[in-house]
This record gives structure tokens, C-alpha cells and sequence, in this order.
């Protein structure tokens, strides 16, 4: 059953924006639509906790020792996220997976939900709104395809203040870019307009995807064994994660002061629209270039057959995400070199004196998401597929436990 009302609160206005292909920005009629139906209980769940928080306000008394920055100096704790989803976990039993696996006949609907994080604040610095949106998608699509799933659609959630139409014309473009890329339909969405909830000219985003696989093709990580290869695929840069260390670093060069981002950067001699040392880009687009959509590439590899496991590298970086699709007992070497890494990590890294087992937690560090397959199937994609896509044999799975470099 579909009941549909218009619904205008008090300081309030909810636009309910559905879609069936393509985006119609000709309707301008404010609905609350809700959806009732009744399905079967959830056997398999996923639980993110966001590591992109915003940083108001810090003291120095949680510096690292070595002076070097950690992401928990920045107020963002990966720990009590971890922890978090531990207790979760004793009430939903089966959450911690990329995607949520829902039982429909002889498939799983898989779903995923997340946000983009302070990279927001850095749109709103660079006034780039029109990619936004696929980091969007892509954190939500990026996080089902790790179990085989195709996506089938998405929804977003707008907020802001007050709507400004041809800013929010330009995120939600990207949406629909995003959902090209992974070839899926943009549903529909929610815009929220709430009058001094939000900073003027700035606005929030969420979003889900819902994909589909075959119960029998499911990519769980159980048959994973000792030996198996670790295929990475590049990233083109920092991605959705990360950005409140980024902050942390310029307010610690300010004494903790909560500052906007180009005054920050001047103090390092470079601004976001000054080039990235050794690149043919500013700092600015570096740090803004949207998140790479992997749901084709690893759709494609999929279907050779002989991928185990895959890990999204987001929020934690190697060290948590990894681990992730391993069975209890097993570990990984990452062959440390195996890979370019993009000079945007380096400029972080130095600029903050960040440790080196930091920045594997805290960023993808140019590899955005991890395949685990079988030897046999590492060479045919390490070929290329014909030259479609790159790929690096970046490390093998061991007995033990965690991620070790070597």
C-alpha cells in the first residue's frame, strides 16, 4: 500500500522528490510520501559508524606522543566506533558486513547507507557542489557490490536551511551522475528545508542503496585461505574519509581555533586553489575529486569467478576494513611500494607528521577497494581485463590475525 499526503509544518517544509529514470525539476509540488509494507525479519545487517565527524572544538591533551596527528586528536574515535558496533551487534545479531543481506525467494536484497562526511565543509570552501553527489552514491554502491550485488536503486536526503534551487539543482545532479556510473536508478529522495538548523549557503546529505545477488553467489569470505592473493584497485585520492584529520591538522597549527579552511592553509603556504606539489592540479581538486564508483569494474571481475572476498577501503583504512572479510584466524601482508600512491597523501602526511600506521587507518592511501581471490584468478585480473581497468597485486593472505606490511 503507497499513502500519500501533503504535509507543511510549522518552520518546516519536506519535498518529497520520487523518480523513476530521470530527474524532474519541473515538480515543484511539497509531498510526504510514505511507503508500508510487510517483510520477512532481517537475517544479515551492516552497521557504519562515521569516522568524518565534524571537529567544533579540541583541546591538546589528546595529542600523540610523537607530535605527529592521530584521527582520535581530531575528535573522531575508530575505537568507540568499533565498540559501538560490538554492542549493536548483541541486539541485531549479524551486523558488521559492508551491506545488509535481506532473504527474497532465491536472492538477497543487499542494502548500504552512509553520508560524505566534513568533505561537505570543503565544497562549501571550494563552492564544487557538483560532484558531492557521486561520493554519494559511491559510498553506499561501493559497500554492496562487496558482496556481489548489483544495485538497483538509491534514494538521497537533502537538508539544508534554506533551499537555494540551482545549488541544490547541481548536488543532486551529481546524484544522478553517480547512479549512472553504477548503473542504477535514482528512486527518489527527501529534500528538508529547516530555517537556522544549518549554517546559510550549507546543507547535509545521506543516502541508501539496494542492490540484488543470488543466494548462491554471495561474496561472504569463507572460503578464503591462506596464500590467496590481495588485488587492489586505485582510488583517486582521498575519497569520503578522512577529512576531519585534515581539519585537525589546520587547527592545531592555529592553536585548536576553529577557522575557515583557507585561512588554515595559509599558514601552511598553500591554498586550495594553489597546485599540488609535483601534479598538474590544485589542492583544492585533489581533495575534492569524487570517489571512483567501482560497481562496474568489480561487477565485471566478479563474473570471471574466483573472487573470495572484497573489502571497500573507507573509515579505517587497511588496518579495520580488511580484516573485515577474513575468517577467523586469518590475516594479511600488504607488500608495502606495490602501488603508486597519489601525492595527495603525501602532502597530508607531511604537512601533519602523520605516523604511517595512521595513515593506513585513516585513509585509502591511493587503493579504494580490496578483492581477495585465488591465485589461479589473480593473473587473468592483473592483466587488465583486456586493459579496462588497473589493477595491483598489493599483498596474500596468512594465518594470524590483522594487517601487517612488508
Amino acid at each position: 500500500m503507497v499513502a500519500m499526503r501533503i504535509s507543511i509544518a510549522t518552520n518546516t517544509e519536506l519535498s518529497s522528490r520520487f523518480f523513476a529514470s530521470k530527474l524532474n525539476p519541473t515538480n515543484n509540488v511539497l509531498l510526504n510520501c510514505a511507503y508500508e509494507c510487510k517483510l520477512p525479519f532481517l537475517s544479515m545487517a551492516s552497521r557504519r559508524v562515521s569516522v568524518n565527524r565534524c571537529v567544533l572544538s579540541m583541546s591538546g591533551s589528546g595529542s600523540s606522543t610523537s607530535g605527529g596527528l592521530t584521527y582520535k586528536d581530531s575528535g573522531v574515535d575508530i575505537d568507540a566506533g568499533s565498540e559501538l558496533v560490538r554492542r549493536i551487534a548483541k541486539m541485531a545479531p549479524g551486523i558488521g558486513g559492508f551491506g545488509g543481506l535481506f532473504p527474497l525467494g532465491d536472492s538477497y536484497l543487499v542494502a548500504g547507507t552512509d553520508g560524505v562526511g566534513t568533505k561537505l565543509k570543503l565544497a562549501f570552501e571550494t563552492g564544487i557542489h557538483d560532484t558531492i553527489g557521486i561520493d554519494l552514491v559511491a559510498m553506499s554502491v561501493n559497500d554492496i557490490v562487496t558482496s556481489g550485488a548489483k544495485p538497483l536503486f538509491f534514494l538521497d536526503y537533502f537538508a539544508t536551511s534554506h533551499l537555494e534551487v540551482d545549488l541544490a539543482e547541481k548536488v543532486i545532479k551529481g546524484i544522478v551522475d553517480g547512479c549512472q556510473q553504477s548503473d542504477c536508478v535514482l528512486l527518489g529522495g527527501e529534500t528538508a528545508e529547516m530555517p537556522d538548523f544549518y549554517a546559510a549557503g550549507e546543507y547535509d546529505l545521506s543516502g541508501f542503496a539496494v542492490g540484488i545477488v543470488k543466494k548462491d553467489s554471495v561474496i561472504d569470505g569463507k572460503n578464503i585461505v591462506p596464500g590467496d592473493v590481495l588485488i587492489g584497485l586505485p582510488s583517486s585520492g582521498v575519497h569520503s574519509n578522512g577529512f576531519s584529520l585534515i581539519d585537525v591538522y589546520q587547527n592545531q597549527i592555529l592553536r585548536f581555533e576553529l577557522v575557515p579552511l583557507n585561512r588554515v592553509l595559509a599558514q601552511s603556504d598553500l591554498s586550495l586553489k594553489d597546485q599540488l606539489p609535483s601534479e598538474n592540479t590544485t589542492l583544492g581538486e585533489a581533495l575534492m575529486a569524487p570517489t571512483v564508483i567501482y560497481v562496474k569494474q568489480v561487477l565485471d571481475i566478479i563474473s570471471e569467478g574466483g573472487v573470495k572476498g572484497i573489502a571497500h577501503i573507507t573509515g579505517g583504512g587497511f588496518t579495520d576494513n580488511i580484516p573485515r572479510v577474513f575468517p577467523k584466524g586469518l590475516g594479511a601482508v600488504i607488500y608495502e611500494d606495490s602501488w603508486k600512491v597519489p601525492a595527495v597523501f603525501k602532502w597530508i602526511q607531511q604537512a601533519g607528521r602523520i605516523e604511517d600506521s595512521e595513515m593506513r587507518r585513516t585513509f585509502n592511501m591511493g587503493i579504494g577497494m580490496v578483492l581477495v581471490v585465488s591465485k589461479e584468478t589473480s593473473h587473468t585480473i592483473l592483466e587488465g581485463g583486456c586493459g579496462t581497468y588497473e589493477a595491483y597485486h598489493i599483498g596474500e593472505v596468512v594465518n594470524g590475525e590483522g594487517v601487517s606490511y612488508s
